[in-house]
């Protein structure tokens, strides 16, 4: 199976009806890999169904350096569980999964892939579909760093040429991911959603926007009016083929498969600046919070479990899934009340040493 390379020019088209789908909680990394898989079929083509490409290319555009099987178990077992509702024309509704597949192998040259398919119920959404729809430069999405932000630039990109988007808070939740019960009041929406996406589409990406309320009642607001403009300051970033190359130097292709972390020794993993098995894991981590955290951040987290659960730090998946046990309860208590410094209280409740 040739290798098939991901191209800075590749086009994101995406129906406007899949757009304003509710994204039923997929994290960054599904969310990324459906760009991809958009960006790689021909949307006039159904045919085009099935995308392979290499899997050091994903490595290198999501910045993961050396990763095991086990990871892109969870990735791909989360992306083919995905489910969008399509509404009938007599009120009702159907519910499908948008991939039938996701399979990582290596072909006959040893060339380590991966390779995804639709379901077929949702061909009708991704291929020959009758109704508006938008264009983005992949390179967009694989540079934003958490799925909010990446779903509001989709939100938004779509009415770039409008100019500006009116839409109800509780709309917006639900395009999002975002139950309502999470981020309950307004100023906790706005300071944790809103701005951070508002900073991070700026920086990264080619649009900006501004925002401000549209309809209130008292003190309650309803509405938000986006005004979306083109970046001024974006500068054409380094070109998507040059950096996964960049990236690939620095990877040993297929080492993930050749060494097992758990064969490691303590010093291996604990060199914070020179081990690639220890920046491994902590870019693992970083995943468990939903890249939230700096690279140095997780270091002091990791730190801790070596101390309040030495039975589960030097473990990969365990470690992975404890991150992501403590982060998630950080998210429970940020929806009942504001949470001012969200790091100090995932380091407290890393702290605990409590598994459920």
């Amino acid at each position: 199976m040739a290798k098939n390379k991901l191209k800075k020019d590749y086009l994101v088209t995406k129906l406007n009806a899949l757009n304003e789908m509710r994204s039923r909680e997929m994290t960054l990394q599904e969310l990324r890999l459906f760009s991809i898989y958009l960006s790689k079929i021909n949307p006039k083509d159904s045919s085009t169904r099935f995308v392979h490409f290499s899997l050091v290319d994903f490595q290198a555009i999501m910045e993961l350096g050396q990763i095991k099987i086990p990871y892109f178990k969870k990735v791909a077992y989360g992306l083919v569980r995905k489910t969008v509702d399509v509404p009938t024309e007599r009120g009702g509704f159907s519910v499908f999964n948008i991939f039938r597949e996701c399979t990582v192998d290596a072909d006959e040259n040893g060339e380590w892939y991966v390779k995804i398919d639709a379901d077929d119920k949702a061909l009708s959404l991704l291929f020959d579909y009758k109704g508006h729809y938008f264009k983005y430069e992949l390179w967009n999405a694989l540079r934003l760093k958490g799925k909010n932000q990446l779903r509001m630039y989709e939100i938004l990109k779509q009415y770039e040429r409008v100019g500006y988007r009116v839409i109800s808070i509780s709309s917006l939740r639900g395009m999002l991911g975002i139950d309502e019960s999470e981020y309950p009041q307004y100023k906790i929406f706005k300071r944790d959603v809103l701005e951070v996406c508002r900073k991070s589409l700026a920086e990264n990406t080619d649009i900006s926007f501004t925002y401000e309320p549209h309809s209130k009642k008292g003190r309650k607001i309803y509405e938000l009016k986006f005004v979306i403009t083109k970046n001024k300051g974006y500068k054409d970033p380094l070109s998507l083929s040059k950096f996964i190359d960049l990236n690939a130097e620095n990877t040993i292709e297929h080492e993930y498969d050749k060494i097992n972390l758990e064969d490691a020794t303590e010093d291996d993993m604990n060199t914070t600046t020179t081990s690639p098995l220890y920046e491994q894991r902590i870019s693992f981590l970083q995943e468990a919070c939903n890249n939230e955290f700096s690279r140095e951040e997780i270091i002091v987290l990791y730190g801790i479990m070596a101390q309040v659960v030495p039975h589960l730090h030097f473990d990969e998946m365990k470690s992975y899934d404890y991150i992501q046990q403590k982060y998630r309860e950080l998210d429970m208590r940020s929806k009942k009340t504001e949470v001012k410094y969200r790091f100090n209280y995932l380091k407290k409740l890393v702290e605990t040493g409590y598994v459920s």
